[in-house]
């Protein structure tokens, strides 16, 4: 994986006389190092010895000809350090230019071997290319330009708002400032400055691919910003394609974000949208990748880059037809989302269903009828409530077992009853779902538990009382689970007297055994208004408007409740067999339209 480690010094890295170019990738993330980290760059090199530490930088050697005029090293980790030392050596070449007429034949040498460490010799070429993104190649060379490294370099519109701009005002502000020790950076200073960052070291790093690197990565893990497999896949695919001159890379790199604009920018969606598409189509010839059954975060790197190196543009073109049918998964209110499909999504998403993706993505694009999709959906539905409450099957065979649907599908004759049949055979049985929900409900599993009195209570509404129990107040829900028969321990004098007659050991055995049990549950807005209240003060309770903010606050699921004057243990067992058994008939296979 590695083809070599050493630790180098800065001159050694930039080379006066070496025929080296470090290049960042056109489309890689923008430069964006701040304030803080160019101080701290600049503290490291002026409080430390010679031969300060500075990190390390993975690159793959993409000159294959090793007697060609120029080495081009793509650097895909460490731009953000490599960028800002140039910057910084500019700096260092402004002001000793700017002080020429102070310097000895051996300062005038340091002055040359600047220049030579930021262009090489021969081309004038810059000997490190940033990237294209956010005009950061551009502002870089003008920057070269104020320093007197470059000449006839104009500087890019508004370039005085970006990032590479200020790094260089910074650095120089600094160089203008005080010293650490109260002293003038006069030119003794800055030439022990510039000795000292010559001989500041990095441990260059050189991979043969960009599966190497993101391993590498994932293994180092010590960076501030990873660079994910969607950056290096984007890279390799938008060179590919620009060496193959297809398309402008102006016009790939829009290609390339109107796909990602269909997954959002949730870097783990868009991880997973790679892992799934290969899942969904490994059993097409053009996709599969030999020696890879399945896609994981460990290989979609390895993938991708074969699949691109075979057809890059092919590639690119079922990437960005499946992101647009992956968007109607992971935005359940898509334009192209029926209402029916909208609400089922919905559920799948909130009990955990993303696996199912790999299934529905492939569903999608043979353009399912909206009428099979949503007999589909309702058996999933029924699938990941039943999964997430037993653990069966475990999450591990989950992605396995959806590639194996899709195989099955492709013969299918009547669609819904041919994945029933699939997922039955998969499933927990009622009676191990019916036992677990008479468990600690709660305490075994809280996502879970509210989904399924959220399922009870829309079950029971009708549009005159519906109530979004999905909404939330920033990134929480509105409506939370609330334990009638508090879950503290220790708890209050009422209570015991109402659960076991006074007795306090008695009462605390019942809270114990009963007190995660769904019986003992319910959903409030006002949970925290609650706690640990008396049964009648919970029931009763109002706000300062009087609304009823309690029991009494109008859900079916707390109809009993708002009735009641008695909690105990008899109460929570029977209310916990009746919910039980709603809940295994709204999850039943035959309920919800899957033949047997």
């Amino acid at each position: 994986m590695i083809d070599s480690a050493e630790n180098y010094q800065i001159s050694s890295i930039l080379k006066t006389d070496s025929n080296v170019r470090f290049v960042i990738p056109r489309y890689q993330r923008k430069y964006t190092w701040s304030k803080d980290n160019w101080d701290a760059l600049f503290d490291d090199i002026e409080e430390n010895h010679h031969g300060h530490f500075l990190g390390s930088i993975i690159c793959i050697n993409s000159t294959k000809d090793a007697s060609a005029s120029e080495q081009e090293m793509e650097l895909v980790d460490g731009q953000q350090r490599l960028t800002t030392i140039s910057i910084l050596y500019a700096v260092l070449h402004r002001f000793l230019q700017e002080h020429a007429d102070e310097l000895s034949e051996d300062g005038k040498d340091d002055l040359r071997d600047i220049k030579r460490r930021l262009i090489l010799r021969r081309t004038e070429k810059v000997r490190l290319s940033p990237s294209y993104h956010g005009q950061n190649h551009d502002d870089y060379r003008a920057v070269l330009c104020h320093c007197g490294v470059l000449s006839d370099v104009s500087d890019p519109k508004f370039a005085g708002n970006r990032r590479i701009f200020k790094a260089f005002r910074h650095l120089r502000d600094r160089l203008a400032g005080e010293r650490a020790d109260g002293g003038a950076f006069d030119v003794p200073a800055v030439l022990n400055f510039l000795e000292k960052l010559n001989h500041a070291s990095v441990v260059k790093i050189e991979v043969s691919s960009h599966a190497d690197a993101y391993t590498l990565f994932e293994s180092l893990n010590n960076r501030g910003v990873p660079l994910s497999a969607i950056d290096l896949i984007k890279n390799k695919l938008l060179a590919e394609l620009e060496q193959q001159r297809i398309g402008s890379l102006e016009t790939n790199f829009d290609r390339w974000n109107q796909l990602l604009d269909h997954l959002g920018e949730n870097y783990a969606v868009q991880e997973r949208f790679l892992r799934q598409f290969y899942n969904a189509f490994k059993s097409d010839p053009d996709i599969s990748v030999e020696k890879v059954p399945i896609a994981t975060k460990s290989k979609i790197i390895h993938i991708y880059q074969e699949l691109i190196d075979r057809d890059a543009e092919g590639t690119f073109k079922r990437l960005s037809k499946a992101a647009a049918a992956y968007a109607r998964l992971v935005n359940s209110e898509h334009e192209k989302n029926s209402e029916a499909e909208t609400d089922l999504l919905n559920q799948v998403a909130r009990i955990g269903g993303a696996p199912c993706y790999t299934y529905l993505l492939r569903l999608l694009l043979e353009d399912t009828p909206t009428d099979q999709l949503t007999g589909v959906l309702k058996i999933l539905v029924s699938f990941f409530v039943k999964r997430s409450v037993t653990d069966t099957p475990p999450t591990r065979d989950l992605d396995r077992m959806f590639m194996e649907l899709v195989g099955q599908a492709a013969e299918a004759g009547n669609l819904v009853e041919e994945v029933s049949a699939f997922i039955r055979s998969r499933s927990a049985s009622n009676d191990l779902f019916r036992q677990r929900l008479l468990g600690n409900m709660y305490e075994q599993n809280v996502g879970a538990t509210r989904f399924v009195l959220c399922a009870l209570e829309e079950h029971a509404q009708t549009k005159e009382t519906m109530t979004d129990l999905w909404q939330r107040r920033g990134k929480s829900y509105v409506w939370t689970v609330e334990h009638i028969l508090p879950q503290t321990e220790n708890i209050p004098a009422d209570w015991v007297e109402m659960i076991a007659s006074g007795d306090a050991e008695e009462a605390e055995r019942i809270r114990s055994e009963q007190v995660h049990k769904l019986g003992n549950l319910t959903l409030s807005g006002y949970n925290s208004k609650l706690g640990t209240m008396s049964f009648e003060k919970k029931r009763d309770r109002t706000d300062r408007h009087e609304k009823m903010v309690g029991y009494k606050n109008g859900l079916a699921i707390n109809k009993e409740l708002a009735e009641g004057d008695q909690w105990n243990e008899a109460v929570i067992q029977k209310r916990t067999a009746e919910m039980v058994e709603t809940i295994v008939e709204l999850f039943d296979y035959d309920q919800v339209g899957g033949k047997s």
